[in-house]
């Protein structure tokens, strides 16, 4: 999270209206945080059940999915000019 959490605020300051920056810094969290409680909840539910093994597949197969999805919007996406 050091390495992206300055980008991130610097993506919710330059995406958010002036007079709502601080409800986008307060969304973004939120979001945030739901997001990482429901990864590590599948994360710890994964490692007891079918153990550690599982858990880093999981995760090396979203990073896969994420990875195609990057690439998908890359291709997609027009050209700036």
């Amino acid at each position: 999270m050091g390495i992206t959490q300055g980008l991130l605020a610097t993506m919710v300051a330059d995406t958010a209206p002036a007079d709502l920056r601080g409800t986008a810094y307060g969304f973004f969290s939120l979001v945030s945080g739901i997001a990482m409680l429901f990864a590590s909840v599948v994360a710890g539910l994964l490692w007891h059940r079918l153990g550690a093994a599982a858990t880093f597949q999981a995760g090396a197969g979203f990073c896969v999915i994420a990875l195609l999805g990057l690439a998908w919007r890359a291709v997609a996406r027009p050209p700036r000019g």
